[in-house]
């Protein structure tokens, strides 16, 4: 059972079991972009949320495991001001219920409408340690959410009150953010360029894959920068390879020329 949170006596979830350290080094060192591509390699070729940027540009890398909101459009009958305030609204329990350590996945269908979250929400996300908000639609309060400090991604803003167009429908469910399926759990990363969904079974071999290729693009890289042609180098050959492990056997000499 959850523990109660004595803001509102309402049970909410556990902290979840962190992330291996080995995994989530490797994770902190590897780009969106590798992490995706190593998932092609897999087999999975939709993990990639596109459209969606940082709110931020200096904003925290995110990392932590999926918990989810999923929206349906609204309905005149059902999606009140008064509605909205209950208790028992999914919008709302998902601010109080998102465990601490998880990135809240926030599906809504790519709608622009209306704001998937706002500051205040925003606000107590970060004080209950959830680690970040990503929507495929927008947020309201965009400066205030970047004052706040809690990492976020969106399509654009949205600033309009959320009954306007979106109803909560479920909590913790798969869903479909930005045409990427996440299902609760799954390991979410979000940098610079994006957001990449790893399926939880996956993401210790896909983090020490992603690990090895970070590091040979530093040998690439260092090796571009003094006028090297890409053939053979990238991507990796036989050679390039071997290559590759002298220098790394060696001490990485050159590695901080600039």
């Amino acid at each position: 059972m959850g523990q109660a949170d004595n803001s509102n006596g309402r049970p909410c979830e556990k902290p979840l079991a962190a992330l291996d350290p080995e995994v989530y080094d490797a994770l902190q060192q590897s780009s969106t972009a590798t992490l995706a591509n190593i998932l092609l390699a897999h087999g999975l070729s939709n993990t990639f949320l596109l459209g969606l940027s940082p709110l931020s540009r200096t904003q925290e890398k995110v990392i932590g495991p999926a918990y989810t909101l999923r929206f349906i459009p609204a309905r005149e009958d059902i999606d009140s001001m008064a509605n909205y305030g209950s208790a028992d609204n999914l919008h709302r329990r998902a601010i109080e219920e998102c465990p601490p350590g998880a990135v809240l996945i926030i599906d809504s269908g790519r709608c622009l409408r209306a704001a998937s979250a706002g500051d205040v929400m925003a606000a107590r996300l970060q004080k209950r340690g959830v680690k970040g908000m990503i929507t495929d639609g927008g947020f309201r309060d965009a400066k205030a959410i970047r004052e706040v400090g809690l990492p976020a991604f969106q399509q654009q803003s949205a600033p309009p009150a959320t009954p306007i167009a979106l109803h909560p429908a479920e909590l913790n469910g798969p869903v479909g953010c930005a045409g990427v399926p996440i299902y609760p759990g799954d390991i979410i990363v979000g940098d610079e360029d994006g957001v990449v969904a790893i399926p939880a079974h996956l993401v210790a071999q896909v983090a020490r894959e992603s690990l090895r290729v970070s590091r040979y693009e530093e040998f690439v890289d260092m090796n571009i920068k003094r006028g090297r042609s890409i053939f053979g180098l990238f991507p990796s050959s036989t050679e390039s390879l071997l290559e590759y492990e002298r220098w790394v056997s060696s001490g990485k000499p050159g590695a901080h020329e600039q």
